[in-house]
């Protein structure tokens, strides 16, 4: 874990309540557990995104909302589920209009839903 590079955990950190757990995924995805079990809080996350990370179009799960950032350069795009949030930031896109950042965020998050690399946890039980 940790592998993400410099920027993901430090992103996350700024922009999430500092009491909250959070575990976040290979292409920046961050599932926030908000009242998380006992236990291993990667494989709870996991579970979640297993569940609500791949896209089906033409269901909830293809749609998206986003996020513009005060506090980290780039987006946040949200899903269907609440607590499941994906970080696009601004060279990840050519054009920053709330479309193309929305369907980054989105492919993004079907990708780490259906990889679950798991790049760091932050334990704030």
């Amino acid at each position: 874990m940790d592998d993400e590079g410099p920027l993901l955990p430090e992103i996350w950190r700024t922009l999430l309540n500092p009491v909250k757990s959070w575990v976040v995924f290979a292409h920046g995805t961050c599932v926030i557990l908000m009242d998380p079990a006992p236990g291993d809080l990667a494989a709870q996350a996991v579970d979640l995104l297993r569940e609500y990370g791949p896209v089906v179009p033409g269901t909830p799960a293809g749609d998206f909302d986003v996020i513009h950032l005060e506090d980290a350069p780039g987006w946040a795009v949200a899903c269907h589920h609440p607590d499941i949030l994906t970080y696009v930031a601004p060279d990840e896109v050519a054009v920053p209009d709330d479309l193309r950042v929305g369907l980054a965020g989105r492919a993004k998050r079907d990708a780490d839903g259906r990889e679950l690399t798991v790049v760091h946890v932050e334990d704030r039980r």
